[in-house]
């Protein structure tokens, strides 16, 4: 009964929740987030750089969280590199003096902090020509003002930057009487005029007090309290917020350090300076709010504006137009030519699949609406990374954010199992189960951060060498065994592998080596073509029966084998090939084909380990050596039994090396060499964010919520993407050879002429 009540559960459930249906759903979710996002925009009066000096909260002890944007780590070089022949000066007391010196460690971590105390305190960078001057004001008064003055009255002289900040001092040597919080007002009015008019050429900050811990303070400051604290802050923000300003020149509160302050105060030394952790979010806040919409930062989200549209993203928009334009006119004429569909071929084996229902009918009216949904999903993406519409946050890694998904994942597939008609080693059927179940891995490893983590980043390695392991197997034994060599198999191959990531290229501006793994899949798969296409052509048919064909295949192999050393074991031969134009266009990331050879070499034997398994079985198989039929075991219990234990071991093994690993470099130096012992795309835009650097946001304040629905439309959306694929390979690659010859003539016209735009728009740049 309880089997039947399951069964019955699930087909109503199926009934109202089809893909059909779940993707409806998802395009209402983005229509109301998207509607929702701009009216807070746009009605919140409030962008990311005020959410960055405003607002945020600690991801564990250390890592500051602005709201809804991310915080850019700088290095030293970057900070000398934004702040290059800059002024900056810090005004106030021994708080912000604190402030001062975390900002200069920014660009100087060897500096030390043993200036007088009282005293001004000059810092200057001689390579980048950066002066950083911290002068002593206590308090708010005449002197304060004065040196505000000075610099309007002598622009030359005046910082490009200042800090500027003092409250204590008053509170204690007056004990915090409400006539001095008055003449603190009245202080501070009056230097509101100098300031704002300072705001019109140099960037001000006011930075608002930290709260203190009490109960440790010093006699002599005990009148420093939480609320004289807060009268203060509130008395700074109205002063300085009833000058009549424009848009762009007014005076910015630096508020984050103060509610980091908040979690951190009770860990203070003397219960009125921050800790040396809480300081640095304040010194590092201020820097992105300097830097990032100079050096603009791919994991720096705060304080940037939207990057104008380049020519690529024009005339991907305007094909995207086009194609509707086209679309309604079809629709008008009541276009409806009808022409067969062709059968799906699979990317990696190259079989054909069988359909599960009875194919319908393609027409060019909709291909026109492929094109069309197409540029919807895109307008999606490009308004998740490229927009400033969703919120961005960082990732921070915990063993509970991966391993606790992992888990669960697992834990929910126990309950979804078929059985399956399919015998053979690596079947169709098992190979997907088994990509769907590494993706899903490689998914929450992204979204968790884990690559933070050793030894769960050396396992993802592996995943991602098995993958690779797949297609020198998956297409060696469809080439072996069926000897297609055609340029229509070809054709559909490259197609679906690319066709996303060229049309990501074109929308997100981004070098298609940004998307590493196609680049790396599609340059295995034209070798393995290569090598099996090359005098002799080697098939099984050909070879059955002969040790000499055999013999010449294995010659094969080593030839390749030869090639991966001869590049693996010389960068500069490697280098030599692909730094060559045009070829470089397609590897190279940052005008550099660096991260390109990284990504070779780091899995270069995984693809002939998998090919030369392939062969091995196929010729075991064809020697009957290996029988599958009839659901038999491919060995017998006591093989099998002694290869699961080799495997369990050979898998703790790897375990315990790679949890004992220095650092990634030690690491990925082995890992090619022990690997064989042990969704993708997609998610570099609406599911993560900033490139891949960051979170996407849409339900801020509810991170697991935010997931789920993040999740939902991610999944949709690929699902969508995978189907426009397939209907589009079918139009883009006819098997008729003159047709598919007209084809690829245009597609390299239209590749030439983006080759042709991107060239011009970087010399323009």
């Amino acid at each position: 009964m309880a089997v039947l009540a399951y069964s019955l559960g699930k087909r109503e459930i199926n009934h109202y929740f089809s893909i059909k249906n779940a993707k409806l759903l998802s395009v209402l979710a983005v229509l109301v987030l998207t509607a929702v996002h701009s009216a807070s925009r746009y009605y919140g009066g409030r962008d990311t750089c005020d959410w960055l000096l405003s607002s945020g909260r600690f991801l564990g002890d250390s890592v500051w969280q602005p709201y809804g944007c991310m915080m850019h780590k700088y290095k030293s070089i970057e900070a000398k590199t934004c702040l290059n022949n800059k002024r900056i000066a810090f005004i106030g007391d021994s708080r912000i003096r604190q402030l001062f010196y975390s900002f200069i460690k920014i660009i100087n971590p060897d500096i030390r902090e043993d200036g007088n105390k009282h005293e001004n305190i000059p810092f200057t960078d001689r390579e980048s020509l950066l002066n950083v001057d911290f002068l002593w004001y206590a308090e708010v008064n005449n002197s304060m003002k004065e040196q505000v003055t000075a610099w309007t009255e002598r622009p030359a002289t005046k910082p490009d930057v200042i800090v500027i900040g003092a409250a204590t001092w008053s509170i204690k040597l007056h004990s915090g009487s409400s006539e001095t919080l008055l003449q603190y007002k009245a202080n501070l009015t009056s230097i509101a005029g100098p300031l704002e008019k300072l705001t019109e050429h140099s960037e001000v900050y006011w930075v608002l007090q930290d709260p203190v811990y009490e109960e440790i303070l010093s006699e002599n400051r005990k009148m420093i309290t939480n609320e004289q604290i807060d009268l203060y802050n509130a008395a700074a923000v109205s002063a300085l917020n009833n000058s009549k300003r424009n848009a762009r020149g007014r005076v910015k509160f630096l508020e984050a350090s103060r509610h980091a302050a908040m979690e951190t105060i009770t860990l203070s030394l003397d219960g009125l300076h921050l800790p040396e952790s809480t300081r640095n979010v304040g010194a590092m806040v201020l820097m992105n709010s300097i830097c990032n919409k100079i050096l603009k930062p791919i994991d720096g989200s705060c304080c940037q504006n939207v990057p104008s549209l380049s020519v690529l993203q024009k005339l991907a928009s305007g094909l995207f137009l086009v194609a509707g334009v086209c679309l309604l006119v079809l629709h008008a004429l009541g276009y409806s030519r009808h022409t067969k569909s062709k059968p799906v071929s699979d990317v990696e084996s190259g079989e054909e699949k069988k359909p599960l229902t009875a194919a319908v009918p393609l027409n060019l009216k909709a291909a026109t609406q492929s094109v069309c949904k197409m540029g919807l999903i895109m307008l999606y993406f490009y308004l998740c990374d490229r927009a400033d519409i969703f919120m961005k946050e960082q990732k921070f890694y915990t063993h509970s954010t991966f391993f606790i998904p992992l888990i669960y994942i697992f834990v929910l597939g126990i309950f979804y199992s078929e059985n399956s008609k399919e015998t053979k080693l690596l079947n169709r059927e098992q190979t997907d189960e088994w990509k769907g179940w590494m993706q899903l891995v490689i998914l929450i490893y992204h979204i968790s951060g884990a690559s933070a983590f050793i030894p769960v980043y050396m396992h993802i390695r592996v995943l991602v060498a098995a993958y690779l392991f797949q297609t020198g197997y998956g297409h060696f034994s469809f080439f072996w065994l069926k000897g297609d060599f055609g340029l229509y198999r070809v054709c559909q191959v490259l197609f679906r592998l690319n066709f996303l990531v060229v049309v990501l290229c074109l929308v997100m501006d981004r070098p298609y080596q940004f998307y590493y793994f196609v680049p790396l899949v599609t340059f295995w798969f034209v070798v393995i073509y290569a090598i099996m296409a090359m005098w002799p052509q080697i098939l099984q048919m050909q070879a059955n029966g002969s040790g000499f064909w055999h013999l010449a295949l294995l010659l094969k192999l080593l030839s390749l084998l030869i090639f991966i050393c001869s590049f693996a074991y010389s960068q500069g031969f490697f280098e030599s090939i692909f730094s060559t134009w045009p070829i470089s266009k397609l590897f190279e990331l940052q005008g550099s084909i660096h991260e390109w050879w990284f990504r070779w070499k780091l899995d270069r034997f995984a693809v002939i380990n998998g090919m030369l398994f392939a062969f091995i079985y196929l010729a075991l198989q064809k020697c009957q050596i290996l029988s599958e039929g009839k659901g038999e075991p491919l060995f017998s219990n006591r093989i099998s039994n002694c290869l699961i234990l080799i495997s369990v071991f050979s898998f703790i093994t790897y375990s315990v090396w790679a949890s004992s690993c220095k650092n990634k470099t030690e690491c990925n130096e082995m890992h090619p060499y022990i690997s064989v012992v042990q969704l993708f795309i997609c998610q570099y835009h609406i599911w993560l964010a900033a490139d891949t650097k960051g979170i996407l946001v849409l339900i801020p304040g509810y991170p697991s919520l935010n997931i789920i629905i993040s999740t939902f439309i991610f999944v949709c959306v690929a699902h969508e993407i995978s189907q426009i694929t397939n209907d589009l390979a079918q139009v883009a690659i006819p098997k008729d050879s003159t047709a598919l010859m007209k084809r690829l003539l245009a597609a390299g016209v239209f590749l030439g002429l983006v080759l042709v735009l991107s060239v011009n728009g970087q010399a323009g740049y």
